[in-house]
């Protein structure tokens, strides 16, 4: 839907794209209402949007349903069709606002309640409430240094299972939404300057659009999204998209003069991982348990091939994924020089 459409026109287009399944419908009608509502009074949530993708928004809410009440996908889509409209429109608040929330359920009835900021994976009962974990990067664990040793690592692992699963579900939950970060169209055209393209999902974007149009151009923002939704999972986009934003750094900051030819950046993503592995297999990290583990069954190959811990990794740190990225683009560029002095302050 890219203009206004009258009342019969859209009902048909909505069940023609659900092949006339009334209560899918319904639900996509129900959507696009709370999405207009948001729009109007929380314009903010929408920062770094330009399309909306309401069939991902409907996958995203059922898998949340999934993994809050620890349900199947089948399970979780028929309850998600028997939330209630409040309850429906709470539900995608918080998913697109980040909110921590918790799942109440009073026989086959489910309730959606805010939670505080900072949480731990306890609960006070294994009843009612279960509590999805915090997306919020900044948990810190206890501030008392006269805790003793056992209580501290306690906390520690209570801190750390909290913290399982929050990068994943952020890059999850932007990927289906289509955020990027601020300005992020804008500077690609400077990036398409220095290159003879970029290539995502098999679609390329070549520098010759910097002379058709112009930075600003919302013509161009949409080839550029458009080349990112060529990619069919919402985790390894985001991955695709802090890789473009690394690429981005080395123009802005005059890392080198040009990047070359065509810049493929599934496969920067793909260096990145086997950089992280390898980090892994030395460390003798949690990877050597799944992916390094030899028994395909035991692999966690998440999304695009990509170990799922490696999806679940802050950005920042040593060993966060835009370390590892950083690392990927030096190896993939040939430009950038295997030796000498490269200021990575910023990077």
């Amino acid at each position: 839907i890219s203009r206004p459409l009258g009342a019969m026109e859209l009902r048909d287009l909505i069940s023609s794209a659900h092949k006339g399944d009334i209560s899918t419908s319904a639900l996509t009608q129900e959507i696009l209402t709370y999405l207009a509502m948001f729009i109007r009074t929380q314009p903010s949530l929408f920062h770094g949007m330009l399309r909306l993708r309401v069939g991902l928004i409907i996958q995203v809410m059922a898998s949340e349903l999934a993994r809050t009440l620890a349900i199947g996908a089948d399970e979780a889509t028929d309850r998600l069709l028997n939330l209630s409209p409040f309850e429906t429109k709470n539900l995608l608040h918080h998913i697109m606002s980040g909110q921590e929330y918790g799942v109440t359920e009073a026989g086959y009835k489910c309730s959606i309640v805010s939670l505080p900021s900072c949480i731990t994976s306890k609960s006070p009962s294994q009843s009612q409430i279960t509590i999805h974990p915090s997306i919020d990067p900044e948990l810190t664990g206890p501030s008392d240094p006269m805790v003793g040793s056992t209580h501290s690592s306690l906390e520690e692992a209570d801190i750390s299972d909290s913290r399982t699963g929050i990068w994943i579900r952020r890059r999850l939950l932007d990927g289906c939404l289509n955020r990027v970060p601020h300005g992020f169209y804008t500077r690609m055209w400077a990036l398409l300057e220095r290159c003879q393209g970029i290539s995502v999902g098999g679609q390329l974007l070549s520098n010759t659009l910097t002379q058709e149009m112009t930075s600003g151009e919302m013509k161009f923002h949409l080839r550029c999204e458009a080349m990112l939704n060529t990619v069919p999972e919402p985790e390894f986009r985001q991955l695709v998209v802090e890789a473009i934003m690394v690429l981005i750094l080395v123009v802005e900051y005059n890392v080198v003069q040009h990047l070359g030819g065509i810049i493929k950046v599934e496969d920067i993503v793909q260096t990145a991982n086997y950089i992280f592995l390898q980090d892994q297999k030395s460390l003798s990290g949690d990877a050597s348990l799944c992916c390094l583990s030899g028994n395909k069954s035991a692999s966690c190959r998440a999304s695009g091939g990509i170990c799922g811990l490696f999806y679940d990794s802050a950005p920042s740190g040593t060993y966060g994924t835009m370390s590892y990225l950083v690392r990927a683009v030096c190896c993939v560029i040939d430009t950038i020089p295997g030796d000498g002095d490269i200021d990575c302050s910023v990077m």
